[in-house]
């Protein structure tokens, strides 16, 4: 008998025995083409010499100190990676153990540089329906996951959702993109007028929407309208990169695609590539300047903060994806897969939609194609293909709620930097068998 609390109380997972590029093995000897990197973590693939080097060196020389006490070397070098490659004026990096962490700080710290500039009545978060930014009460309270939310909503803060940027659901007829993208990101204007402009403080978003909506970016214009908003109001811009960042989407930082700056980016996931817990929040030297000159001291913390190993492997991570040209295999792999899927699944009547950017890739499943029906939700569609997937050796990351919190089924593809043309096929064929197999059980 386990002692481990499992993520689901009834379900009898395998034992995961080793790890090798693009795939991973159970005790059994079964193999696994990872193809969403676990939630999009594996940006490297499993088993990397020079990752695991940096790792062993490190531990050798000091595996902890109290950052209480000292700064580390692993942490300066990663901090200095970072801020040469970032957009805009970021500059500072806060380094914790993980994306929900990473949320959490952007939320402590936007509060306290209000504080620090006199302006304490800024206190509330806008952020959107039909996202996700951790699981510790801010992130959860400032996501607009339904599913997450409603257990804990009594424990929560007050936070008010605008309207996704959702064009394969809300593009109405005969409305152009760029008049779609001003329309749903004038809802923040709305939103911060109702709630008081002297009263707002933030508005966070991701760049690209991750496991609630299943990789949908922004249509073209649509941040930059919010951008405009934001300096408009004097509110901060929060951008949460903890999925779709250090090179998912084909850029280190997502919202370079966008051509915007952000006040505060979060990162994880790809930062350690699972290789070590690792998570990041940077801010911009304005913010920073604040709390060095006035306050001296951010009132938050954890532990485990610029932890030296963690920081040596994601220094290392971040060093692979900017030397082997990984991020120019991102936009190739990505459009390759894209293809693939398109190609295998565009007449498919229960396929509503393939979307994404580099190799963060949505589809979204439907009961017709044609009204863009979905499936009832009492059929659980997919957790159906997780199973299906799992067990014809093909990881992925489906979601139920993909529209409002209950409606709506998509599959996250993510898979690692690395994957190969012969790999890219494997992972359609597996999908395809994956579906017809759902199909089948629903009769």
């Amino acid at each position: 008998m386990s002692h481990v609390f499992p993520r689901f109380a009834n379900q009898n997972s395998p034992t995961v025995a080793r790890g090798q590029g693009c795939y991973l093995y159970d005790t059994n000897g079964k193999e696994y083409l990872d193809g969403s990197g676990g939630a999009a973590v594996s940006c490297l693939g499993h088993g990397d010499a020079e990752v695991n080097a940096a790792i062993e060196a490190q531990l050798k020389a000091v595996a902890f100190a109290h950052t209480g006490f000292f700064t580390n070397q692993p942490a300066e070098q990663l901090a200095d990676l970072l801020v040469e490659h970032a957009p805009g004026n970021l500059d500072r990096v806060y380094f914790v153990s993980g994306g929900s962490e990473a949320v959490e700080a952007s939320i402590k710290l936007a509060r306290q540089y209000f504080l620090e500039i006199g302006q304490p009545n800024r206190r509330k978060v806008i952020a959107r329906l039909q996202s996700y930014h951790g699981n510790t009460l801010g992130a959860l309270a400032a996501g607009g996951n339904l599913l997450r939310r409603e257990p804990f909503a009594p424990l929560m803060i007050d936070t008010s959702h605008i309207s996704p940027c959702y064009p394969y659901r809300g593009l109405k007829e005969g409305e152009s993109e760029l008049e779609y993208g001003h329309r749903v990101a004038d809802e923040l204007e709305t939103e911060i007028l109702r709630l008081g402009a002297d009263q707002v403080m933030a508005f966070m978003a991701e760049p690209v929407v991750g496991a609630t909506m299943g990789a949908v970016p922004a249509v073209e214009g649509y941040f930059k309208r919010i951008r405009e908003i934001c300096d408009r109001y004097g509110i901060l811009l929060i951008l949460d990169e903890v999925m779709c960042g250090m090179g998912r989407t084909g850029h280190l930082f997502s919202h370079e695609k966008d051509d915007i700056n952000a006040d505060i980016v979060t990162i994880a996931k790809g930062l350690g590539a699972g290789y070590q817990p690792i998570g990041a929040m940077i801010c911009t030297e304005q913010i920073y300047s604040a709390v060095e000159q006035g306050s001296g001291f951010f009132q938050h913390g954890h532990t485990y903060v610029g932890h030296p190993v963690a920081c040596a492997a994601g220094r290392a991570v971040v060093q692979a994806i900017l030397n082997r040209g990984l991020l120019n295999n991102v936009n190739e792999q990505g459009k390759k897969l894209q293809r693939a899927l398109h190609g295998k699944f565009d007449e498919h009547p229960h396929i509503g939609d393939i979307r994404g950017r580099g190799l963060f890739v949505g589809v979204e499943l439907v009961r017709d194609k044609e009204d863009k029906s979905t499936f009832d939700s009492s059929l659980s569609v997919h957790k159906r293909f997780k199973k299906m997937a799992f067990e014809a050796g093909l990881i992925c990351y489906p979601m139920g709620g993909t529209i409002d919190g209950r409606q709506g089924d998509h599959v996250l593809l993510a898979p690692p930097f690395i994957i190969s043309d012969d790999q890219i096929d494997e992972l359609v064929d597996k999908f395809s068998i994956s579906m017809q197999s759902v199909m089948a059980s629903l009769g």
